[in-house]
């Protein structure tokens, strides 16, 4: 285990309101563990996340290979698959997810690496299929907790994650670049690449060889295709992989509940060519920072009709530099020009690049929307393409976008109403081709919801594969395929509570801090300052009262007096007969009699603090 050590100190919980006597002393007894670490621009706090219910012994795998999701099948994000071995281990992907609503305050959500901190004498090497933060994302916060492995991947996604490393300080990680033409063993394993089809270039599927045959990943992906035809490339690489002997088969379910197949990369850049081409006026284009690929064509094509491109957005601009350090972008000198010049070229030879198509309140998009940024300002002669779907989640604040966009801009497109954008992910009819081409033995759908991985499992199955062959996991469920014959989904399970990067807190912050501040955001919190005679146990004077997201204490007078009598009541009765005063009871007292007060009053919940001043 990582060796912890402890800061010093109990730090006393807050009195909190009682919704039952089991929840309250549960919620009493919780104390938060502090543990630093040297890696970080500050020392990092380690919190160990609650398991969500006591785990069954993990038996040792002894004659064949496991499988083990740490992360990435019950949700779109935080990807990490653990394939292992007697001997040894390989990690695939150590991403993070974007956080909801569900967790207020929290800034990403790692996959639990407990499983591999027990392990991390085995583990050989980190390996990383393709640059998207949903499979890199994790790795500055998770690695020394298992051992500081060597990262092997492509050459474009190496300098990313190299990039990436260089926002935290003191953090520099050991990474390698697979030659997809040179196998390379790890203990016993042997690993290569094959080339994927997804929105980011040097996106790779893995082979890791075992004596049992075969585990392949595809990493996120697509197809190349005509109507519905693959493309020969695709049929000459996963042609290649069906003649070997492929044990299991994880791939890619993000897009398995859309039936057909997508729509090709190559139609998106064929319109938005069209729409440079010959659209008159200004040309605004929002689109996600990470389609490299992308960005490269609408460079070049701008380039190719002499129009001046406008790089907006940190993401955007990094990205855009990465390319160039790769010698995947090499535009000539006055392409690209910096937006305070926007106004020395007329608009019809001007396309902004833009973050913000998700209605991000601070992204470039929206500043330009709304008027607030500082050289862009939208007239009705500006086009502005879309060239993004909706991420689930982002409904409300796209709709936002759109509703600003149309009070100022001419024209608006949208993947909806234009084929200017194309998944990075393949649906059912690409996933269904593609695992009957690599043709293994065991499949496990990966990378989704489980609706997603649900759909593309019983996609597989219409398609003719034994469903007895199939597993489709929950994060943590180990998988072992035992002498390459026979599958067996263990009881036991690894540790998949999420940790979570909380500021500079990476770790499980616990269910009572994420139960308080969704209560601060519903009912607010209510602050009671009161002052006793510690001789008498009276009030010195009248209790003072700060309330912050509950009621409007100018309004709320008689309220407010009301719970000053009931403070003063609380008190008295509480310290009669006392010496010397019990503060924390005093306070529990208060906690539970202002809380019925003011749920009865106003129906709302408020986190009730007092603060006690013995004088």
């Amino acid at each position: 285990m990582v060796e912890r050590k402890n800061e010093g100190g109990r730090s006393r919980q807050l009195p909190r309101r009682r919704l039952s006597r089991g929840r309250r002393n549960s919620g009493q007894k919780m104390q938060r563990k502090q543990a630093t670490t040297s890696k970080r621009m500050v020392h990092r706090h380690h919190t160990e996340t609650p398991l969500r219910h006591k785990h069954e012994p993990i038996p040792e795998i002894i004659d064949g290979v496991r499988i083990v999701p740490l992360g990435g099948v019950e949700e779109v994000g935080r990807n990490m698959t653990v394939v292992e071995t007697s001997t040894d281990i390989l990690i695939v992907d150590a991403g993070f997810q974007f956080v909801s609503e569900e967790t207020p305050g929290v800034d990403y959500v790692l996959p639990n690496t407990r499983y591999l901190e027990e392990r991390k004498g085995k583990i050989r090497a980190l390996l990383i299929t393709h640059g998207h933060l949903d499979h890199i994302g994790g790795i500055p916060f998770i690695l020394d907790r298992i051992g500081n492995p060597p990262i092997y991947t492509g050459e474009l996604t190496s300098i990313m994650i190299k990039k990436r490393a260089e926002e935290f300080v003191g953090i520099k990680h050991d990474v390698k670049v697979l030659d997809p033409h040179v196998p390379i063993t790890f203990g016993s394993f042997r690993v290569r690449t094959f080339p994927v089809t997804h929105s980011i270039p040097d996106s790779t599927g893995m082979i890791i060889e075992t004596e049992y045959g075969n585990v392949v990943l595809s990493g996120d992906l697509k197809l190349e295709h005509k109507d519905g035809v693959p493309t020969k490339k695709e049929e000459e690489v996963y042609g290649a992989i069906g003649k070997e002997k492929n044990l299991i088969f994880i791939a890619d379910s993000t897009n398995a509940e859309r039936t057909g197949f997508s729509i090709p990369e190559q139609v998106v850049y064929d319109t938005i060519e069209n729409i440079i081409r010959t659209t008159e006026g200004r040309i605004i284009i929002g689109t996600f920072a990470s389609q490299f690929e992308r960005m490269i064509r609408i460079i070049g094509i701008c380039e190719q009709l002499g129009k001046k491109v406008i790089t907006e957005g940190r993401s955007i601009k990094t990205n855009i530099e990465i390319a160039e350090r790769a010698g995947r972008l090499k535009p000539k000198k006055g392409t690209i020009i910096p937006v305070q010049e926007i106004d020395n070229y007329p608009p019809d030879r001007v396309v902004i690049l833009a973050t913000g198509a998700q209605g991000e309140e601070f992204a470039a998009l929206m500043r330009i929307a709304t008027g607030k940024h500082k050289f862009i300002k939208m007239t009705r002669r500006d086009t502005v393409v879309l060239s993004s779907s909706v991420i689930p989640g982002n409904e409300l604040s796209v709709q936002r976008l759109k509703d600003n966009l149309y009070r100022h801009a001419g024209h608006i497109i949208h993947y909806r109403a234009s084929d200017v954008h194309s998944t990075g992910h393949g649906n059912t009819g690409e996933l269904v081709w593609i695992n009957k081409k690599v043709g293994a033995k065991f499949f496990m759908p990966a990378y989704g919801y489980h609706s997603m991985l649900r759909c593309h499992a019983n996609a597989v199955i219409e398609s003719g594969f034994p469903e007895k062959n199939i597993a489709v996991p929950d994060n943590g469920t180990i998988i072992d395929i035992i002498k390459g014959e026979r599958m067996i989904v263990q009881k036991a399970t690894a540790p998949s509570g999420p940790m979570m990067v909380d500021g500079f807190s990476v770790g499980g912050v616990q269910d009572v801090v994420i139960r308080d501040r969704k209560t601060l955001a519903q009912d607010g919190m209510f602050v009671v300052i009161a002052t006793i005679n510690v001789r008498t146990g009276k009030l010195r004077k009248s209790p003072d009262i700060i309330s912050r997201g509950f009621v409007y204490l100018r309004e709320s007078q008689e309220l407010l007096q009301q719970t000053r009598l009931i403070i003063k009541k609380s008190v008295e009765s509480s310290t009669e007969g006392m010496h010397p005063i019990n503060f924390d009871y005093v306070k529990n007292n208060i906690t539970d009699a202002v809380s019925a007060f003011l749920f009865q009053k106003t129906n709302k919940h408020p986190i009730v603090i007092p603060v006690l001043l013995g004088v």
